[in-house]
Order: C-alpha cells, then structure tokens, then sequence
C-alpha cells in the first residue's frame, strides 16, 4: 500500500506490484552518502536519504539487471498488464468511451470542486498507454486541487498510432470538456514526460485555431525536444538512472514522429512559438537527460511574456512525482502543485 500524508487528507491507494524482484537493501543503502541531513528536511539544496535510495534503486534496476533494457526502451512499459484500479472509497470514476481512444473521469463524492477541472495528459514516451499510476495521479491532483475532477485519457500511441493520433486525442478529450459546458479559464493541463510536452503542443494548437485556452499548465519533466539536442542529454547522460549511459533508449529511438519533422511545434514544443500561453509550472530532476527540456521551454516562454515557474529539485529523476508522498522531494514538488493553483485561481 502507498500512504497519502499531508495534503489535506490521508487516503490510501492499492499500488500494482510489478515483478517479484526485491533488491538488497544494504547494496542501495551502502551507496548512499552517510553525511546526509536528515529526510525530512526543508533545504531544497540537499538531497533527502529516502530521495538517494530511490534514486540509486532506480540506476541499480536500469543499470545493472537485464530488464534495464527494457525498461529504458519503453518494452516493458508497452508490454505491461495490470489489474483493474481499485477505486478508494472516497472518488467515484466515469469510462468514457471516445471512439478512437476511452477516458476515465475521477471526481469526489463529497463537497466536489466544480470551479475547475483537470485534464491530465500521460507520459510514457507516446509508447506507452495510460497506467494505474495516473489514477493514483489523479487522485493526487484531486487532492491538492482542493476536490476537482480530473480527466485522464488512454490517448492513443506509437507504433501502432504515430503523430498525430495523440495530438488529436488530446484535442477531442478538452473539446468534450468545453462540450459539457467548461470554459477555457476552468480547464488546468497537467502532463508528466511525453504528457507534459503533449500539454504544450495542445496549448499551441488551441491557440493556433483559436480555440478557448486553458487557465494554467502543470508540466512535471515535459519532453519539449524529441531531437535531444539540449545540454542535458550529454552533461546527464553518465547520471540519469532511469535512461542514462545508453542511445537505445526510447527519447532516442521513439516511432511517434513517424515521417514527420521531429522539430515540428507540435511533436517537440520546443522548437514553437508560447507567445498567449496560460501561466505554467515546470518541474524537473536536476539529474535527468530531459532538464534541458524543461530550462529551455521555460527561458524561451518567459522571453515571450509568460509566467512561469521553473523548479529543478537537485539529486532527482525523470518524473520523480512518481514517489507520490513517500518521498521528501517527490511531496515537495506535490505541494508546490497545491500552491500553483492556488495563485492561478487568485490572478483569475
């Protein structure tokens, strides 16, 4: 079981189990510097004992055991089975059926938030399809949204669907929020990987046919740049854990592009305008290959008038929210979140 401490309630999700294989806590403690300040603590400088042994877990399983590769190639991820989510008592959820690709829809039963709603966009490298992980996920945004309901779609995805099926899923999943009858102004995108960047290239077509834009951007280590041309890809490269030391990795060999120009603004954000976005809050790893992406997005928007708020947490990896309340950084950058929508509410 993971525990859900500290936002507001103490609710507690099923977690999937994923392989029996359980690591020697001493190899991964035994790495871990002994003059470390303690876990909990408040300096964003410092890097927390539960956030090291995490971190080293993670390169020890992508590193050193042969379902690294698999792992990193996105295999694993596309081959993946899993049970049905098990929904806490305190949500009830809603399947909807698209046509093309399906959504699930998580609210609160009681004292629901209908001021606003979240569409949450997942990641997985445009390979890998939605997990029980983003239902968790959105029960978390539920949480620090302070009871919104969230969407999650099961966009469609490469190989099978290139560019730009899960463009065109993400379009149709916010036309039937705008369709039930939510304004722009109420809709918050939250992405995390290839979801955070799918969120900017939604931005940009919305904008692009002037459609009604969202109130805000969640992007936790967006992938801006499918070419990987930032710093990071070569100054990380020896010291992410999750897709470091190798070019067979899935940001380097994805078939999502297809045929078409990865420098294209609506496969690699990156390379587009942001000029009229919605205030955004970016957050990465300072350790990932993607930091690029995400420092380089926020430069190039502040310089064409947006707000943003970049936060790189030292010592941490690609999607590291993925320690959902268990670990200090992986909480902090929750309650960030918190805050974040909070001050886009207030600057309505």
């Amino acid at each position: 079981m993971i525990g859900f401490h500290g936002l507001n309630n103490s609710y507690m999700f099923e977690d999937e189990q994923i392989g029996t294989y359980r690591p020697k806590i001493e190899e991964i403690i035994n790495r871990t510097p002994k003059d470390h300040k303690d876990e909990d603590q408040e300096d964003s400088d410092a890097v927390s004992l539960k956030g090291r042994i995490v971190t080293n877990l993670i390169g020890h399983i992508t590193n050193d055991l042969a379902i690294g590769k698999k792992i990193k190639s996105g295999e694993l991820r596309k081959r993946l089975k899993e049970p049905k989510w098990k929904v806490p008592d305190c949500f009830y959820t809603e399947d909807i059926d698209m046509g093309d690709f399906t959504m699930k829809l998580l609210g609160s039963k009681e004292n629901p938030n209908t001021e606003r709603v979240i569409l949450q966009l997942h990641g997985g490298g445009y390979m890998g399809a939605v997990r029980n992980a983003y239902y968790v996920f959105a029960g978390l945004y539920n949480e620090v949204s302070e009871g919104c309901c969230v969407l999650t779609p099961d966009y469609r995805v490469a190989p099978e669907h290139p560019y730009p099926a899960a463009l065109l899923d993400a379009v149709a999943s916010y036309k039937w929020l705008l369709d039930k009858g939510w304004f722009g102004s109420q809709i918050i995108l939250a992405g995390d990987s290839a979801g955070g960047g799918l969120a900017m290239c939604l931005t940009m077509y919305l904008r692009d046919h002037k459609m009604p834009m969202p109130a805000g951007i969640v992007a936790m280590s967006p992938w801006t740049d499918l070419t990987a041309s930032g710093e990071s890809y070569e100054t990380n490269y020896e010291k992410d854990p999750l897709f470091g030391n190798t070019k067979d990795s899935l940001i380097y060999v994805n078939d999502y592009p297809g045929e078409h120009d990865r420098m294209d603004p609506y496969i690699s954000p990156l390379f587009g305008s942001f000029k009229g976005f919605p205030p955004m809050l970016i957050q990465a790893g300072s350790i990932e290959m993607l930091l690029s992406d995400s420092v380089d997005a926020a430069a190039k928007a502040r310089s064409q008038g947006v707000k943003v708020r970049l936060s790189v947490y030292e010592g941490m990896f690609h999607v590291f929210q993925m320690g959902y309340l268990n670990i200090p950084e992986s909480k902090r950058a929750w309650c960030e979140i918190k805050k974040f929508l909070q001050i886009v509410k207030e600057e309505e």
